[in-house]
């Protein structure tokens, strides 16, 4: 399996459709650097492509998921950009921006699900990560701030596209906008995360289960609902009809449907084929 500065892919339990996927810079608190930027939509691209692969946990290594952007990382940026002509320095910083988003998107461009698991601080880019995750679950004692205004940022890395779609637009707005941080308990309250656990290793036990729940279902069934529900963000619901439709049509009439079916007649647990 490939090596990554800093991340780290762990399959925990031999023969488990189920990865793990790690932010590993821990002495950093896994602040966000360049080299996870170019390497987190690789390693998402990796488990896609592995038919082993069924569902994803990401979480973070050592105390904390993700204290955001690492500051270094932020000057490197603004150092590179700067040339004499303001023209040149905003278009190379657009393109650095594009890039960086790219690299979060990639979790919703991941056919897998991704289960984000949370524990201490996750600030910034680390709300930028677990909003593009397709299920949150955190310790009752994790932290959370939208942290970039406090840094003269507006944040650019996808929280503000996504957050008011999960929490409402007021109670996104109000979150950006004071930066403040709010806990694990309230992160449950808002509906930022499904699910909130006494400890860590609670936390681990509960998202190892709901992970494992999610593996064994039909993989075209897992696949196409995620697919179609980040669609239907952006459509109508006679688009978002229309949509599903379509991708059942080319989808429905599988072996994984046949299976279903006899499984639930024979009252057994269904086995589905690698996708």
């Amino acid at each position: 399996m490939e090596r990554y500065k800093t991340l780290e892919i762990v399959q925990q339990t031999p023969n488990s459709p189920v990865f793990h996927l790690y932010l590993n810079r821990p002495l950093l608190r896994n602040a966000l650097s360049r080299d996870f930027f170019a390497e987190f939509p690789k390693a998402l691209s990796s488990l896609d492509q592995n038919p082993n692969v069924r569902v994803i946990i990401l979480c973070g290594r050592g105390d904390h998921f993700c204290s955001g952007i690492d500051l270094k990382t932020l000057n490197s940026i603004t150092s590179d950009v700067l040339s004499n002509d303001l023209g040149r320095t905003g278009d190379r910083l657009r393109r650095e921006i594009k890039g960086m988003q790219a690299a979060i998107t990639a979790l919703e461009l991941c056919r897998k699900p991704v289960i984000a698991r949370i524990h201490g601080a996750c600030i910034g880019g680390g709300i930028d990560i677990v909003t593009a995750c397709d299920i949150r679950c955190c310790t009752q004692d994790a932290l959370f701030s939208v942290k970039e205004v406090d840094l003269a940022i507006t944040a650019d890395l996808g929280t503000l596209q996504r957050l008011p779609s999960i929490v409402g637009y007021g109670n996104a707005i109000e979150l950006a906008l004071t930066a403040r941080r709010f806990s694990g308990s309230e992160a449950k309250a808002l509906g930022l995360v499904s699910a909130v656990f006494s400890s860590k290793d609670a936390m681990d036990e509960g998202v190892r289960a709901i992970a494992e729940g999610i593996a064994a279902k039909s993989p075209l069934a897992v696949t196409g609902t995620k697919a179609v529900l980040l669609q239907a963000r952006d459509l109508t619901v006679e688009q978002g009809l229309d949509y599903v439709a379509t991708w059942n049509s080319a989808t429905l009439l599988s072996d994984d449907l046949k299976e279903a079916i006899s499984a639930q007649t024979q009252k057994r647990k269904p086995i589905f084929a690698k996708l």
